[in-house]
């Protein structure tokens, strides 16, 4: 998503329309200044984009203004990422859009830094001393980006008192599962008519049936990876282990496809779907999915779906496979808008960094929507016949 210096400009720019929209929230010109100049910095090509780097980038002789910012200053970063989520809805919205829920680690020396202890990190992909941030992507066809944040507190910290006070923790904050962070995400969304159409999560969220049922009950679709442990109702049981429905399945049931492009190319799989909780409305389905690895026919995935009665396999592993985009934002994010470079401490500081490195990212997001519909605009042939015909569709 990044560039040279060349594309300066055109983030100047972008950053500029971006940050009008939350200028009202600081009420003084120096974090406003601030503000800009930190997401400018966010953007530059800069191997790194810590606070002195940041000051650096901005002609300041010292990274006191950019302390302040994330530190001191009177700010509130939710009402910023109300205003950056509206900005997201505007240009990325899409009412078949898919919020995706996940978690990523931000490696931390010493016990200061607020929520940091041993933990395990899905980025180091092992127990590291970091925080852990839990995270909801926003993923259409015009583009994916981060659209809300919460830091997960370990109970290490929340019944310690004293330390959450000295991290800027209030102490109206208690402990939360990661799990309950996500539903209070999805639920913001919801409320805040959010277009969209799908939610996913690994197993981690996906695992949790009072999750699942209380997504349904608000009828929103939904393609959650489960665990084999997990059970389902079915004609035969109340309690059927999603690993008993397929051993049976013959071969024509099971179907090879590409739940999108990974790293290494296409992530092709093996396919099939079993449906379960047969007693429901006639227009909505509930399926167990399995995702069979084609090499090592042994290693086999679950999900749980909730959808329309018409919904094909395809369309569903569509959905499971869109899970992949967050952890595309994750990459962007950290390398290009340097949303792991805090050296904050304190509890606001580190959702008022997170906050300005996901304007940042959605911005940049959108200025690449932008040329990829310029680009569309410009190799389209024009149409013969710019008038729809009386017996057209339109």
């Amino acid at each position: 998503m990044g560039g040279d210096r060349g594309d300066v400009r055109s983030w100047v720019a972008g950053l500029d329309e971006l940050h009008e929209r939350f200028v009202h929230r600081f009420s003084r010109s120096e974090p406003r200044e601030s503000g800009l100049a930190y997401m400018q910095g966010l953007t530059a090509p800069l191997e790194r984009k810590n606070g002195w780097v940041l000051a650096e980038e901005a002609g300041h002789t010292a990274p006191d203004r950019m302390h302040r910012l994330l530190n001191r200053c009177d700010w509130e970063a939710d009402e910023v990422l109300d205003d950056v989520r509206d900005y997201v809805v505007e240009h990325l919205g899409d009412p078949e859009a898919v919020l995706i829920v996940d978690d990523t680690g931000f490696l931390k020396k010493g016990v200061r830094s607020a929520g940091v202890q041993r933990q395990h990190s899905g980025t180091a992909g092992r127990t590291e001393n970091c925080q852990v941030g839990v995270f909801l992507a926003y993923a259409s066809a015009h583009g994916r980006t981060l659209i809300d944040r919460r830091l997960y507190l370990p109970t290490s910290w929340t019944d310690d008192r004293d330390r959450c006070r000295a991290a800027g923790i209030e102490d109206t904050t208690v402990f939360e599962t990661k799990a309950v962070m996500a539903k209070a995400m999805v639920r913001r969304a919801i409320t805040e008519r959010i277009p969209f159409r799908w939610v996913t999560a690994d197993a981690a969220y996906g695992f949790s049936k009072g999750w699942r049922n209380e997504l349904e009950r608000a009828d929103v679709f939904h393609v959650m990876a489960t665990t084999r442990h997990d059970n389902v109702v079915t004609r035969w049981a109340i309690d059927h282990p999603v690993h008993d429905l397929f051993p049976g399945l013959t071969r024509q049931k099971w179907k090879r496809r590409s739940c999108g492009d990974g790293a290494h190319g296409p992530r092709v799989h093996d396919w099939a779907r079993v449906e379960v909780r047969p007693w429901h409305r006639e227009d909505r389905r509930h399926w167990v999915i399995a995702r069979r690895s084609v090499s090592r026919p042994q290693e086999i995935a679950y999900y749980i779906a909730y959808c329309p009665a018409e919904t094909t396999l395809d369309e569903l592993i569509r959905i499971a496979g869109s899970r992949w985009a967050v952890e595309e934002c994750f990459r962007t994010a950290k390398q290009e808008c340097g949303l792991d470079d805090h050296q904050v401490r304190r509890y606001p500081g580190w959702h008022r960094h997170i906050t300005l490195a996901m304007a940042a990212h959605a911005c940049l997001t959108v200025l690449k929507a932008r040329e990829a519909d310029t680009g569309k605009a410009e190799t389209d042939p024009p149409s013969s016949d710019p008038s729809p015909s009386p017996n057209s569709d339109a």
